[in-house]
């Protein structure tokens, strides 16, 4: 059985960058999008205003992407500021680049 499915691991924030969320989808666009409108006006990205994509990872299989989803959540602050900071030092909203995906 193939799977041509691709799993992706993300971090979002807000305006101010000072809330940090982790996720985890394989329909990031949609997930991102989801955030942006507060589609589920209870959730956490709702309530702290998370809409900025700050950084994504993909992978080829769901288990590979939950492992590090986990790595990440149980990573401190600093360890994700960093992890963004290596590949997007200014913070820029991703999902503006994403439309290829």
């Amino acid at each position: 059985m193939s799977n041509d499915r691709e799993y992706f691991v993300y971090i979002m924030t807000n305006k101010r960058n000072n809330v940090l969320y982790t996720g985890i989808s394989n329909e990031v666009l949609r997930r991102v999008h989801e955030h942006k409108i507060k589609f589920d006006t209870k959730s956490f990205t709702a309530r702290y205003n998370i809409n900025k994509l700050v950084y994504i990872e993909s992978y080829d299989n769901a288990a590979d992407a939950i492992i590090r989803e986990k790595q990440i959540k149980n990573g401190s602050r600093k360890k994700k500021i960093e992890l963004i900071e290596s590949v997007n030092p200014g913070w820029k909203d991703l999902s503006e680049d994403l439309s290829d995906l």
